[in-house]
């Protein structure tokens, strides 16, 4: 079980990588990771809290409880910050943009600086590791 576990990792980490580096330019459509699937092991709310919390922590972000069936995501890098709203229940959970300083948003189109979508995409593969460790 280890070993999947970790080849997932590893996978995850080389396609985030990947992602990463074919970015290109700013102004990049801001991807929200709405309605992610919960594996079928896991059976509580506060399961998946665990485990958004967990992830987080490991990248960096500063998770905080924002009422029920919600949390908060915060991330600061150098002069950069980019919040969060995540909604999760036993079954799913979503990665959903609320703000940010110092990333070029422009609400007009969508858009936000390269680097923001792959902190989303690495936190999620981190989130899903640590639901199929549970």
């Amino acid at each position: 079980m280890k070993s999947m576990v970790q080849k997932l990792i590893l996978g995850l980490s080389v396609l985030g990588l990947v992602a990463t580096l074919t970015a290109c330019g700013k102004g990049h459509p801001i991807r929200n990771m709405e309605s992610q699937p919960v594996p079928s092991n896991i059976k509580t709310a506060e399961q998946v809290k665990k485990a958004i919390r967990t992830a987080g922590a490991g990248l960096g972000w500063i998770i905080s409880d924002d009422g029920k069936g919600k949390l908060k995501g915060t991330l600061n890098l150098r002069t950069h910050q980019a919040v969060i709203s995540i909604p999760y229940s036993a079954k799913e959970y979503s990665l959903i943009y609320q703000s940010s300083v110092d990333l070029n948003y422009n609400p007009e189109k969508g858009t936000i600086h390269k680097n923001y979508n792959s902190w989303i995409q690495n936190l999620n593969n981190r989130i899903q590791v640590q639901l199929i460790g549970l």
